[in-house]
């Protein structure tokens, strides 16, 4: 880790706050960026679903049209967890850490599962420990992962997928991978709020700011061995 003694300079409130209304012209300008992709994104066309795919559940076997709920929409997690793995991805699971009561997106007429290969057994014992209620099932008996392209030549990858639902009918519009998760991982957004940013060794950050190689200080949420405090 670089020494932290490189800290932002010090100016006058006046200075500070040219300084602030400069970047908000960025940020606006930013914030207008996303809302044009995100129009884009609503305009992509769709490929329907035509496989019959049966996950185990906690409680049986559930269909893709069964995580809909009832809902046109379907935001659904890739979670990284193997078949033989004893516990589920780091990153992944900071992912979930963020979605919080689902009755936000219910409102909404969306629907959020996770699907991973672990057998169910084990997907209900991490979720108890991990302090999660979501729907969550296991593809480990299809198909489903390589698919999608979320378990490549055996390997795991993280992914989100959104599904459309008109009756009976299931489409798939839209897959996002890697980097994609963010945006659902408030705690980067709050992080990039800060001098220190996400103290991630890409970064373009000034010297003297503390930096860790990318993503290798992530825990679960009851594994962190420190709390960042200092005297």
């Amino acid at each position: 880790m670089n020494d932290q003694s490189g800290l932002p300079p010090i100016v006058s409130r006046e200075e500070w706050q040219q300084a602030r209304d400069t970047l908000l012209l960025q940020e606006k300008a930013l914030m207008r960026l996303k809302d044009t992709v995100s129009a884009q994104r609503r305009r992509l066309p769709m490929v329907e679903i035509t496989a019959d795919y049966t996950f185990d559940g906690p409680d049986g076997p559930v269909t893709l049209l069964d995580l809909f709920d009832g809902r046109r929409q379907l935001f659904l997690q890739h979670f990284m967890y193997g078949a033989d793995w004893d516990a589920g991805c780091d990153g992944c699971s900071m992912m979930a850490d963020h979605i919080g009561p689902l009755s936000h997106l219910h409102a909404r007429r969306t629907s959020f599962a996770m699907v991973s290969r672990a057998p169910v057994d084990r997907l209900t014992g991490f979720a108890k420990r991990m302090g999660w209620s979501y729907p969550w099932v296991s593809s480990g008996r299809t198909t489903f992962n390589e698919d999608f392209g979320v378990t490549v030549d055996g390997e795991e990858r993280q992914g989100m997928s959104v599904f459309l639902r008109d009756g009976a009918r299931i489409f798939h519009t839209w897959i996002g991978y890697a980097r994609s998760e963010e945006p659902f991982m408030v705690v980067f957004d709050l992080l990039d709020l800060t001098p220190f940013g996400r103290q991630e060794s890409w970064e373009n950050t000034p010297p003297g700011r503390p930096q860790d190689p990318p993503y290798e200080w992530m825990r679960l949420h009851d594994r962190y061995e420190v709390d960042g405090r200092e005297g």
